[in-house]
């Protein structure tokens, strides 16, 4: 009696062990179904209005443009909808080296606001030319209001400096614009310039990755806020292509980037 009375105490013991057992191993395979099903949703899709396949696994779509772009009739880029994918946001080059202002920047500058399309400018710089004088001239043209996108410096090229040259100005830039609107700026390059010569660096910037053809997200080894995956996008009131940009995240992510 004793001996049987054991067992069924010893069964019951390795009950209590199996059960949370194999719960977890529901978890492990209900979160495993669930990620191979968000990755094949990370998908291209043909938008034939906007001209391109555009990432349909992120909620909110942007553009950036400048002088090339030329007269964008900004209301028609507002009211463009398909399907779920319309224009939020566009980043808007403001200025270039020491002293260039892109001639289109007040006028998009003010019109894109008054369209209800969220806006942010970018500074084009210049690896040859002191990253603070390049400051200097971003901020004389761009006033930030709440709403508005944190300041954005393309760097794209070396210009024949050294690398090490090019992350002592970039850095000047990034302090001065970052002292004077009181919110980190954002860097945008592409992620073979990032990964070669600013990784280690600047990771403590929001990161705007520009790379193309990707499936899912842009290949690089950090986090990332937007990513460029298109540059001859489509978007009615504008006769030009034009770069098309997601961010990663959803709205209220969104809202916290935002200037206050």
């Amino acid at each position: 009696m004793a001996k049987r009375k054991s067992t069924k105490k010893n069964a019951g013991k390795i009950w209590y062990i199996i059960i949370p057992c194999i719960l977890v191993a529901l978890a492990v395979i209900a979160y495993l179904l669930y990620k191979n099903a968000s990755i094949q949703r990370a998908r291209f899709v043909r938008y034939p209005a906007f001209g391109i396949d555009i990432p349909d696994s992120y909620e909110i779509h942007g553009i950036d443009v400048s002088k090339y772009q030329s007269f964008i009739d900004w209301p028609s880029v507002k009211e463009m909808k398909v399907n779920d994918v319309h224009i939020s946001f566009a980043f808007i080059k403001a200025t270039e080296g020491l002293g260039n202002v892109d001639k289109q920047f007040k006028r998009n500058w003010k019109k894109a606001a008054e369209a209800g399309v969220i806006r942010g400018a970018y500074h084009f710089f210049l690896a040859t030319k002191s990253g603070k004088i390049q400051a200097k001239n971003f901020i004389s043209h761009v006033e930030l209001k709440p709403g508005d996108l944190p300041p954005v410096l393309d760097i794209e090229q070396l210009y024949g400096v050294k690398p090490e040259k090019m992350r002592k100005e970039v850095q000047d830039w990034l302090a001065v614009v970052e002292d004077y609107y009181k919110v980190k700026p954002i860097v945008y390059t592409y992620v073979n310039f990032y990964s070669r010569y600013m990784q280690g660096q600047f990771d403590e910037y929001p990161l705007w990755a520009a790379h193309y053809l990707e499936k899912d997200k842009p290949r690089i080894n950090r986090d990332w806020v937007f990513w460029q995956h298109n540059e001859r996008g489509r978007v009615n009131g504008i006769t030009k292509p034009v770069d098309f940009n997601v961010f990663n995240g959803d709205s209220r992510d969104f809202e916290k980037l935002l200037v206050k």
